[in-house]
């Protein structure tokens, strides 16, 4: 469970005014916060069967995670949704400060992500454009961004974990205006009932409920928790590349159940594999990697500590805006169809 304010124990944080203090999570809460992460929509009975409390106790748990901001349950889209299905990771060779270098990268609207880091670059970031071209032409405008000497991109292939897209398949199907108010709604929240649903869109329960599912079954959304580092103490963030032996897609499939591995992708360049962890301390990270560099089939390993996050979007919180009819039927879906009005 989560450590009350008072007589809390080093390291837990609650919110108090403007400071922020840390959240401890036991082993049910880290086990609730895995299964949510999977399906954000799992009812309270099936969390409950999972980690063997009641269903009362389970749903106090839950609201308390969410209350106290440990955790967000969102709705988060398919890269492909907003037509950014194609995923780069590009390391930048910097001379001089990275500071500058950094404000106008983080600018730049096709960056998700962007850090400073410990490692042999000073400078990571990551892309998503929607083809090949745009890749080109992104990087051709980061190559000439002030201090940069040099650039090393690996392009994906497949991305197989990612807290703020989908990963699953994107399925063809229609997708209307009523569809895209219940994205928006499951992107604020994502376990709105759907009576509450249904009362914002106007629709029946059953009704909503029917579209949720489907959009949810096609890949177009996704609903998951998402953890906020910086209040569970997960602080402690690195990136790695990995080359292998074999086949990459399903080494990584392996690497994904390791505790503390919160992005991977496979694809070509200068590593067939890319990924993420965080953990709440550095033995953790430490745990973390070392069982990366146990596999056998790893056969080369290269990291880099995040020392400042600078850009880290997230598409359940963005996404498709709520003004305007064009913006609110949303972009042209790759894979699915868009129901026009009338």
């Amino acid at each position: 469970m989560i450590w009350p304010q008072e007589g809390r124990c080093p390291g837990e944080e609650h919110r108090h005014g403007n400071e922020r203090q840390f959240i401890v999570l036991d082993a049910v809460d880290t086990a609730l916060v895995r299964a949510l992460r999977g399906d954000g929509r799992a009812t309270y009975q099936a969390l409950a069967d999972g980690v063997g409390l009641s269903r009362t106790a389970v749903r106090a748990r839950v609201k308390q995670l969410v209350h106290t901001g440990a955790i967000r349950i969102v709705g988060v889209l398919h890269a492909g949704v907003v037509g950014m299905e194609v995923f780069g990771h590009i390391s930048f060779h910097v001379s001089g400060p990275v500071g500058p270098m950094l404000g106008e990268l983080a600018a730049h609207e096709a960056v998700t992500f962007a850090a400073q880091t410990a490692g042999r670059f000073p400078v990571v970031a990551h892309i998503r454009v929607r083809d090949d071209a745009a890749l080109t032409a992104e990087l051709t405008g980061l190559r000439a961004l002030p201090g940069v000497t040099g650039a090393e991109v690996f392009r994906a292939g497949s991305i197989l974990k990612d807290a703020h897209s989908s990963v699953r398949a994107l399925r063809e199907i229609t997708v209307d205006p009523l569809d895209w108010r219940l994205i928006r709604h499951l992107q604020r929240d994502g376990r709105a009932s759907y009576a509450e649903l249904a009362r914002q869109v106007g629709l029946s329960q059953a009704a909503a409920r029917s579209r949720v599912v489907r959009l949810i079954e096609a890949g177009v959304v996704h609903v998951t928790a998402i953890a906020e580092p910086s209040v569970v103490g997960a602080n402690e963030r690195l990136g790695f590349g990995l080359r292998c032996r074999g086949d990459a897609a399903a080494i990584a499939a392996g690497l994904g159940s390791l505790p503390g591995v919160s992005f991977l992708a496979t694809g070509f360049g200068r590593y067939d594999i890319i990924g993420g962890a965080t953990a709440p301390d550095r033995l953790s990270l430490i745990e973390t990697l070392e069982a990366i560099r146990g596999d056998p089939d790893v056969t080369y390993v290269e990291t880099w500590e995040h020392l400042s996050v600078v850009k880290e979007q997230n598409r359940g919180a963005s996404g498709v805006s709520a003004a305007g009819t064009e913006k609110e039927r949303g972009p042209a879906l790759p894979g699915a169809r868009r129901e026009q009005d009338g």
